[in-house]
């Protein structure tokens, strides 16, 4: 039987390639007020960022709980010779520890293997696509998590953000915190380090960044996979694709879209290039 793969929504993956690689998702909450939505389950792209914008309340986000977990290990465990389940950073997201939690619960005797992956989005979705791709191919539990734990640090990423206002108003902010009080018309970047976000510089126009991020694709030897993911400027995000099929195999970069797990944290207009090295 095969080894199945599991990450959570802060992943990003587009769901057809994660049905495609049979990658489970398990969705994070989203919260406006008492509503209550699962992450691409019950509200979608479209209509959270139409409420981002608008709404007067300011959403939350909550990690999936052990129980969200143990259903779907249960699920899979039936024809899977072991799970390995692939998360955003626990520095971040308490995300990592409820699967923890789910795997100390599951009594099937399915092996399962929880890794933090210390980073977010589809920095992270690259990852379980690996993931998925060795399992497909017929490899061993303890290989492929070989092969996730290897990917870690050959994975990298580089956010533009319009605002750290909502970062700040989320408490995700960290070291980030280290932008906030700067000109107001900068536009703040970010990338991950030791699973914590870290400023990347600043600059002060939307073309300015997306300048450093096709330098940052430019300036990364032996791409292996590639990224670019938006949320609410999807021809932006078209236009960087194009121009970095001018250095990296353009029918091989992914296109994916930040969900609602991290759209209520970067706000809208963000724009990111995830990488996986060889």
């Amino acid at each position: 039987m095969p080894v199945k793969i599991v990450t959570d929504s802060g992943a990003d993956l587009p769901k057809e390639l994660a049905e495609e690689l049979g990658i489970s998702v398990v969705p994070v909450y989203v919260r406006f007020g008492e509503e209550v939505y699962r992450d691409r389950v019950s509200i979608s792209e479209d209509e959270f960022y139409e409420r981002l914008t608008h709404d007067p309340v300011h959403p939350n986000t909550t990690q999936p709980g052990p129980q969200d977990f143990l259903e779907v290990y249960q699920k899979l465990s039936a024809d899977a010779d072991g799970i390995v389940s692939i998360h955003i950073t626990g520095k971040l997201s308490g995300t990592y520890n409820s699967a923890l939690m789910a795997k100390d619960m599951l009594e099937t005797g399915c092996p399962v293997e929880v890794v933090d992956s210390e980073t977010l989005s589809m920095s992270v979705g690259l990852i379980a696509i690996a993931a998925a791709e060795m399992a497909k191919a017929g490899e061993s539990m303890d290989k492929i998590v070989e092969g996730v734990k290897q990917a870690i640090p050959e994975s990298s990423l580089l956010f533009l953000l319009d605002t750290l206002e909502y970062l700040r108003r989320g408490g995700r902010i960290g070291k980030a915190k280290a932008l906030l009080g700067s000109v107001l018309n900068l536009k703040p970047m970010l990338t991950v380090k030791d699973g914590e976000l870290v400023p990347a510089g600043q600059v002060r126009t939307r073309a300015k960044g997306m300048d450093k991020l096709f330098e940052f694709v430019k300036e990364v030897a032996d791409i292996q996979d590639l990224a670019v993911v938006y949320n609410t400027t999807p021809d932006e995000a078209q236009a960087l694709v194009e121009r970095i099929g001018s250095v990296f195999d353009r029918e091989k970069i992914r296109i994916a879209r930040v969900g609602p797990g991290l759209g209520a944290h970067a706000g809208p207009g963000a724009m990111l290039v995830a990488i996986r090295k060889a």
